[in-house]
């Protein structure tokens, strides 16, 4: 049961990275950093979009229309935070696991 609970954490820390990647690579984007153009970074923000948007636009439609600004990805993050720390602390004590 412990591994179980070390790979739920795991696996929602390294989506909570791939959030931060995807917000950094479309800040790039927009400042003109990278070039689009390219089929290696077109194919990383494809992947990107791919993976974070289903979990993005559940929110982005609940929330009010500020200017061009999309606080979507910091909300997700801190759900994904907030569901880290109820996992360690509140779940896996209900099944008997104290420390992962």
């Amino acid at each position: 049961m412990n591994a179980l609970f070390t790979l739920l954490d795991s696996l929602l820390g390294f989506y909570a990275l791939i959030l931060i990647i995807s917000v950094v690579m479309s800040w790039l984007v927009a400042f003109g950093v990278i070039n689009v153009q390219q089929q290696f970074v077109r194919s990383v923000m494809y992947f990107l979009h791919a993976v974070t948007e289903p979990a993005l636009r559940p929110i982005r439609r609940f929330l009010p229309n500020m200017g061009g600004v999309d606080i979507s990805p910091i909300i997700l993050w801190f759900v994904i935070y907030a569901l880290r720390i109820l996992l360690k602390h509140d779940i896996a004590p209900l099944f008997g696991v104290n420390v992962y």
